[in-house]
């Protein structure tokens, strides 16, 4: 968001914390992107933050309650209020428990049996939800749009076009049982708690192989998870990169840096396998 954008939420969730009978004066930002991550305090709650119209937040709500329901390793949803989507100067809100983040790196091995669990989880929730493949078509879709991805030069547009009808065919066609998934859940979407690993952002949840989850994932977690189609992850990888360029290249993206993101992502695809994971690929970009 625009920092006009961030001060006007921040006061908007403040109001919204006092009516809801909250001891909040401040909000911290955590996170801000496209959407906006703030810790309310001194009540401590985990705020989520998006204008209206670019959100999916009752998805969210309903899939994190059944999640916890289950005992799945997730961010609850704040217990002193109703667990609901709040409207506020055209702002949509949801409040959940904050964690203090542990000191430390989360382990590999952790992170991976929190997020086979979370999984599990998944299996046992039975909602309607989108296939990874919606994914790949909003993607394609701003590749195939010049009014959505005007910057984008015809060679590349051309390169990236190819480039993901040609993995979701090549998915597609293997057959890999399918099941809800997180769908993001990288290093940013997991907390490292004093409960454990906890996930969060869960407004991305999808249905597909577990492999698209792991493509999200640092390479080391990878290889404390069970059962792992080698192959199939290396296409998710893929698949992964070749949508997040896409999405560097909208217009209306607000991603922090993304003019020099959506250069690099092209890059490293142009540049072949062995696909990196998204971690190593910022890492490497940052660093440059």
């Amino acid at each position: 968001m625009e920092i006009s954008d961030v001060m006007r939420a921040k006061a908007a969730v403040i109001s919204l914390a006092a009516s809801l009978g909250l001891p909040v004066n401040d909000a911290i930002v955590l996170h801000n992107s496209n959407k906006l991550a703030l810790r309310l305090t001194p009540a401590d709650v985990f705020a989520r933050v998006a204008p209206v119209g670019q959100e999916v937040a009752r998805f969210e709500v309903d899939v994190a309650q059944r999640l916890a329901e289950v005992g799945s390793p997730v961010c609850s949803l704040e217990p002193r209020v109703e667990p609901d989507v709040y409207l506020c100067d055209g702002f949509v809100v949801t409040l959940w428990v904050y964690h203090e983040p542990v000191s430390g790196v989360l382990r590999s091995a952790d992170y991976a049996t929190a997020l086979h669990q979370l999984h599990a989880g998944m299996r046992q929730v039975d909602l309607p939800s989108p296939r990874f493949t919606d994914r790949v078509t909003q993607a394609q879709e701003v590749v195939a749009r010049p009014d959505r991805s005007p910057e984008l030069a015809e060679t590349d547009r051309v390169f990236l076009a190819a480039t993901l009808a040609g993995l979701r065919h090549m998915i597609e066609e293997r057959g890999a049982a399918e099941q809800l998934l997180h769908g993001e859940p990288h290093p940013g979407n997991v907390l490292n708690t004093g409960e454990g690993p906890l996930f969060i952002d869960f407004e991305t949840c999808c249905r597909g192989p577990v492999e698209f989850d792991l493509a999200h994932v640092p390479e080391a977690v990878c290889a404390y998870y069970p059962n792992i189609d080698q192959d199939l992850l290396e296409d998710c990888r893929h698949l992964v990169l070749a949508v997040v360029a896409a999405w560097r290249w909208e217009l209306d993206d607000e991603f922090p840096h993304r003019d020099f993101f959506r250069v690099a992502f092209l890059r490293v695809l142009r540049e072949g396998p062995p696909w990196p994971t998204l971690d190593v690929v910022n890492a490497r970009l940052t660093a440059s």
